[in-house]
């Protein structure tokens, strides 16, 4: 545990949230023993780099996951990508517990522990692997990203968060995107980023 998360911990304790610390390294572990501490057998994994999350399309994955037998259930773009290896930052995936206590068994790689589910959605000759197309909107694009790590990142959806929710403060999708190609100098800063971010 780390000291530095004492404040946000104290704060969620405030406000009756529940908390879970695990290691800080070993990401995969820490979602095993949370999941298991709070005794959930299914996972709805939210990024917390992804402040522009679309919950429309959150609440059909969830319906989708309740209904499948599947270990893991993610969107889906061209190519056959999992939208967690895309910079949209707009989707969240869904993945059981045994899936990931499975995937915490066969493999002892540190990037599997680090990015929880990779090992799942890689392996679907192991996995029961599925997806949900994207919309269309999106579906081919690669030049859009919505995820949050850099300043320049921050500069940019500071600005189409101060802009779009004067006009409507339930933006979604269709107005980030309609948005963004008015503004094609936005756009070519966003494809530096996906540059120097490759996933």
């Amino acid at each position: 545990m780390n000291p530095s998360d004492d404040r946000i911990c104290e704060l969620a304790a405030r406000h009756d949230f529940p908390v879970f610390r695990g290691s800080e390294n070993d990401v995969l572990d820490r979602f095993v023993q949370a999941a298991r501490q709070f005794g959930f057998s299914k996972i709805i994994r939210v990024c917390a780099d992804n402040p522009f999350l679309d919950l429309a399309g959150m609440k059909t994955l969830i319906a989708e996951f309740e209904k499948s037998d599947s270990d893991y259930l993610s969107f889906q773009l061209t190519g056959n990508k999992p939208s967690i290896l895309t910079h949209f930052g707009f989707w969240t995936e869904a993945v059981r517990l045994n899936a990931l206590e499975k995937a915490q068994q066969l493999t002892s790689e540190k990037l599997y522990h680090e990015h929880v589910t990779n090992f799942v959605y890689g392996h679907p000759e192991i996995f029961n692997v599925q997806f949900i197309q994207a919309e269309p909107l999106l579906f081919s694009r690669t030049d859009i990203r919505m995820t949050l790590d850099t300043p320049e990142d921050f500069q940019v959806q500071q600005q189409i968060f101060a802009t779009l929710s004067k006009e409507n403060p339930n933006f979604g999708i269709p107005e980030i995107v309609s948005w963004l190609d008015c503004h094609p100098e936005i756009l070519e800063i966003m494809k530096n980023e996906i540059l120097k971010n490759q996933k």
